[in-house]
């Protein structure tokens, strides 16, 4: 291969990295905040210590980050594999549906099967295929992936219109 081919290559990659973080870390800050804000909607807020609530924070925010990973690379791999340059919207759809898709079933094992944790009466409930869904983790997936997406869609316009300039 060529050191042209290569270092094409390799800018491609540096990109694809790039993004990724970039995209990781919104979603890490995100959902951080999304999650705090979202304790009263859980009976751990009344019923659990500080230090219980704050590791289901760190707990509940590092699984955030693992299912926003694990989301983007599916989609990445199966919807475009030369994102981000191209298909960047197909992919990025397709990780928030497989993000709102995997909380469906995450909620509903956790709190109707599991019950590793319960929902408190503030929270609203989706009726979903017979099951009944907390609405807030819901759109935690449908609202902070795609903002994440636009805010790295945005970053990458502003950093090409500098080199531009």
């Amino acid at each position: 291969m060529s050191s042209e081919r290569q270092g094409v290559v390799s800018a491609a990659s540096w990109e694809t990295w790039r993004t990724y973080g970039l995209y990781l870390s919104v979603i890490l800050l995100a959902n951080f905040i999304w999650e705090v804000l979202q304790l009263p909607l859980y009976t751990i807020w009344e019923s659990g210590g500080k230090r219980e609530i704050a590791f289901a924070v760190l707990h509940c925010t590092a699984g955030d980050l693992l299912i926003a990973a694990l989301t983007l690379g599916f989609a990445h791999m199966a919807l475009g594999r030369n994102w981000p340059s191209g298909h960047f919207w197909r992919v990025a759809a397709g990780a928030t549906g497989l993000g709102v898709a995997y909380t469906a079933f995450s909620e509903w094992l956790n709190t109707s099967v599991e019950r590793n944790w319960a929902y408190s009466d503030l929270m609203p409930i989706v009726p979903l295929a017979g099951v009944e869904i907390g609405l807030s983790p819901l759109l935690q997936w449908a609202i902070i992936p795609p903002l994440g997406f636009v805010f790295v869609r945005w970053q990458q316009t502003m950093a090409k219109s500098r080199d531009l300039t």
